[in-house]
């Protein structure tokens, strides 16, 4: 999901959960879960929302807890540094 929205951070809610092909509940769960954990935020504009990645943490997997968000998102996206 953080791919997704690296890539396009005004996406809507509904594109984000056809993208990772699931609900759009689903979705809106694991945004609120990204946010809460600190790598996202939301900021609204009228009734559109951007995602705004907090790229400065690691990931919170144990196996991968040493490996930098940032690190991941360039490797899938081609300018997700610039952000």
């Amino acid at each position: 999901m953080l791919i997704v929205v690296a890539r396009d951070p005004a996406i809507r809610l509904r594109y984000i959960a056809a993208a990772c092909h699931i609900t759009e509940r689903t979705a809106q769960n694991i945004v609120h879960d990204l946010e809460q954990a600190g790598y996202m935020r939301r900021e609204r504009n009228g009734r559109r929302s951007r995602y705004i990645l907090c790229m400065g943490g690691t990931l919170r997997h144990p196996a991968a807890a040493s490996v930098p968000v940032r690190g991941v998102l360039e490797l899938f996206t081609p300018h997700a540094g610039e952000r």
